[in-house]
C-alpha cells in the first residue's frame, strides 16, 4: 500500500462526506468496542483473539512464523514473542519446529484454540452483519460514480 501524502490532502470534502467518514469511523469504533468486550467475556484479551484470528486466517496454510504473526498483527517481533507465551500458556497455540527453516518455529492453534476461535469468529460475524450499513465505506466525490457512469 502507497504511503498517504499528508502534505496535500487534495479537494475539500463535502457535508456528505464528513457524514459518511464520521458514521465509518463510528461503525469501526462501536465493532472495536464490541470485540474487545465479548472476548474479555470468554477469558481472552483482544490481541489473543487477534492472534488466533490471523493464525486461523493465514493465506494457504494452518500455521505462520513470529515474523509473518507480527507483520500481520503489526506488533513488533518480541512482542508478538510475548503474545504466543501467553497463549501457549492457556493451551491455545502450540510451537512446531519448522523442516523448512531451523531458525524459525511454526505457531500453530491447538484445538481449544480453535475451539475459541470459531466461538467467538462466528459472534464477531454476527455483529458485522448487524453494522453492515454502519461499516460501509464512504464514497468519494470522485468514486461516487464508477465506470457504468451510476451512482453508487
Amino acid at each position: 500500500m502507497a504511503p498517504v501524502d499528508d502534505a496535500s490532502p487534495g479537494a475539500p470534502l463535502t457535508k456528505r462526506e464528513f457524514e459518511a467518514l464520521a458514521r465509518f469511523r463510528f461503525g469501526i469504533r462501536r465493532y472495536l468496542r464490541f470485540s474487545e468486550e465479548t472476548v474479555r467475556r470468554h477469558g481472552l484479551t483482544p490481541q489473543q483473539y487477534q492472534l488466533l484470528l490471523a493464525l486461523k486466517g493465514f493465506p494457504d496454510r494452518e500455521w505462520a512464523t513470529v515474523r509473518e504473526l507480527a507483520e500481520r498483527l503489526q506488533l513488533r517481533h518480541h512482542s508478538v514473542v510475548e503474545l504466543v507465551d501467553r497463549a501457549q500458556g492457556q493451551d491455545l497455540v502450540t510451537r512446531a519446529a519448522n523442516p523448512d527453516d531451523a531458525r524459525s518455529v511454526r505457531i500453530l492453534l491447538t484445538a481449544a484454540g480453535e475451539e475459541v476461535l470459531g466461538r467467538l469468529s462466528a459472534l464477531h460475524r454476527d455483529e458485522l452483519r448487524r453494522l453492515d450499513a454502519t461499516l460501509t465505506p464512504p464514497t468519494w466525490g470522485d468514486s461516487a460514480f464508477p465506470a457504468g457512469g451510476e451512482p453508487v
